[in-house]
């Protein structure tokens, strides 16, 4: 874990799948609060449920800052050896690079979406 977000994670994390197929890591208190969001969904997006706390794993940060991440989840989100991460605002995810490069190259190619339209940048 890169040295600038080990204070935001701080040392216990959980780590699940996400439907874009990388994974997401979240600091305990942040994945609490999204477990119970997930939780409380109504029965049809049951699958969707066991995708996100099915999959979901308690792991700890060491002090050199390393994470070891189930064989499972890394097979899931296809991450081989090199790998991106992404601050998303109450989790990061983690990606594969060439994965990530692939689809950041797909997503740039493409029209913007609408909600963007009138956003200044």
């Amino acid at each position: 874990m890169p040295t600038r977000h080990r204070d935001a994670l701080g040392a216990a994390l959980t780590i699940t799948k996400h439907p874009h197929g990388c994974l997401m890591v979240f600091p305990r208190s942040a994945w609490e609060q999204f477990r119970d969001r997930i939780a409380s969904l109504p029965m049809q997006a049951q699958w969707w449920k066991r995708i996100f706390l099915g999959n979901a794993m308690d792991v700890d940060m060491d002090t050199s800052g390393r994470v070891l991440v189930s064989p499972e989840l890394r097979a899931g989100a296809g991450i081989s050896k090199d790998v991106v991460l992404l601050g998303m605002g109450a989790y990061f995810e983690l990606w594969d690079a060439q994965v990530y490069a692939a689809q950041e190259a797909e997503a740039m190619k493409a029209e913007m979406p609408d909600v963007f339209k009138d956003f200044s940048f």
